[in-house]
């Protein structure tokens, strides 16, 4: 299992907010990014250019707040820790890194690029969690789709989903978890829509 991901974001940022909590006697929370994208081997489009759309994702999930489920209908929040950002936000930065790792496409990018786009990747995270009904484990499944951006014409769709066991304690076990559950639903989600451009 890898366990890339960063425990904080900006040293001076970080001692910034220490120091406008410590007055009133918080600590902030720790902050937590995913690791580097994958680079994924697939089949080349190199006259391909992609955009990747920010993920669909319920209010439970489009948050800095990372997810425990203690049961299949409940939902809590990992104390004292946070994501860099909303969620959505982090999972397409990283989509859009392993499309670029990749060097399979001839141009990747956000919506507001100005790129001349031939196909959409369109996602929505379904779960991005920490399961601990039966056992602590991690578990991600993002829905996803191609649109062709001619005609609007979704010309595939696959559910992706990965599951990863929590590895010794502490929010730092319980993100690593994430982070390898993650890794894997991008390197199955990116290799096969490269399939899929002509």
């Amino acid at each position: 299992m890898r366990a890339g991901f960063l425990l904080t974001i900006g040293l001076s940022a970080l001692l910034a907010g220490c120091g406008s909590l410590a007055g009133l006697g918080k600590t902030p929370p720790d902050t937590y990014e995913l690791s580097s994208a994958p680079v994924v081997k697939g089949r080349a489009a190199p006259r391909r250019q992609i955009l990747v759309v920010e993920p669909l994702a319920l209010k439970v999930l489009d948050s800095e707040s990372i997810a425990i489920k203690p049961t299949p209908a409940s939902v809590q929040y990992l104390a004292d820790s946070q994501w860099a950002d909303r969620l959505p936000k982090i999972v397409q930065a990283k989509l859009v890194q392993a499309y670029e790792n990749s060097g399979r496409v001839g141009g990747v990018g956000r919506p507001g690029e100005g790129l001349a786009i031939d196909y959409q990747i369109a996602t929505s995270i379904r779960a991005f969690e920490i399961r601990v009904d039966v056992a602590e484990t991690a578990h991600v499944e993002i829905s996803t789709k191609i649109i062709n951006d001619r005609n609007g014409t979704v010309i595939a769709a696959r559910i992706f989903e990965a599951s990863s066991p929590v590895i010794g304690s502490g929010n730092v076990a319980y993100v690593a978890a994430l982070d390898a559950a993650f890794e894997a639903v991008t390197e199955d989600l990116v290799s096969w829509s490269l399939s899929r451009f002509r």
